[in-house]
């Protein structure tokens, strides 16, 4: 009677994608790719794209994601993300394309291919991961490094006079026409993941719609090559990197006519 009992009044209320594959990741401990691919597969499985999605990883941290994920994916070379995924999409306009990029890659290498792309209103979604470094190459200094951050190649700290002030590309795309989405939300807490998650469909919906391009900015953890504790890095996106990189809706395009 026990396990009848146990049975009737036990709900599984939380399970994996169908667009995950059931495997382990390489990510360091409290870094947010996880969380980030979650939202990601559970978006895809929202709309029911599983089976017309071709993703486009480059190298740095995201290069593996077609190991973690049950639909296509075309690896592209570092920072030519943006370029290989229009291609894909002109070649096979009724597929869902998008891009998961680090900062290393789409902030620094490969800068003219995510500005001309979201310039042209290539109809693609973007993902983009800000953790202010050089994840996957030893934590050299990035485009979004923050002022007076020690890494790698800045052991005194970023110096404004020598490396310049940290991109901000969520504000720096929206002023693009040809942009229809632009967002930056964060992981560091559930509420932050339920704002993310609704930004990410947001930025779908858009391509779904033949609206433009869309990216929504990810302010994520990298407690290896920051030095940190897992609960100090959540602190740290919390507090000085929130205050740099403000979360929120930069612009959001209203209808499809936009010629």
């Amino acid at each position: 009677m026990k396990n009848k009992a146990k049975e009737k009044f036990t709900k599984q209320v939380f399970s994996r994608p169908r667009s995950l594959l059931d495997v382990s990741t390489h990510y360091c401990p409290g870094c947010h790719h996880g969380i980030a691919h979650r939202i990601l597969a559970e978006t895809i499985d929202h709309f029911d794209l599983r089976e017309k999605t071709i993703g486009v990883a480059p190298v740095g941290c995201a290069v593996l994601m077609y190991d973690y994920f049950d639909v296509d994916f075309v690896e592209a070379p570092h920072g030519r993300a943006p370029a290989v995924a229009t291609g894909v999409k002109r070649a096979q306009p009724d597929r869902f394309v998008f891009t998961y990029q680090g900062d290393g890659d789409l902030a620094a290498i490969g800068t003219s291919e995510i500005i001309h792309a979201a310039n042209r209103g290539e109809n693609l979604t973007v993902l983009f991961i800000n953790n202010t470094t050089y994840g996957m190459t030893g934590g050299q200094m990035a485009p979004t490094t923050m002022l007076g951050q020690k890494t790698s190649t800045s052991p005194y700290g970023r110096d404004f006079r020598n490396d310049g002030y940290p991109i901000r590309i969520a504000e720096m795309l929206a002023t693009l026409e040809g942009t229809a989405f632009s967002a930056r939300v964060a992981t560091s807490t559930p509420a932050q993941i339920r704002k993310a998650k609704e930004a990410v469909k947001k930025a779908f919906d858009m391509q779904i719609r033949g609206m433009g391009f869309s990216i929504v900015e990810i302010l994520s953890t990298c407690p290896t090559n920051w030095g940190m504790k897992p609960l100090d890095a959540q602190k740290r996106v919390l507090g000085e990197m929130s205050g740099y990189y403000p979360l929120g809706v930069y612009k959001e395009r209203k209808q499809a006519d936009f010629a």
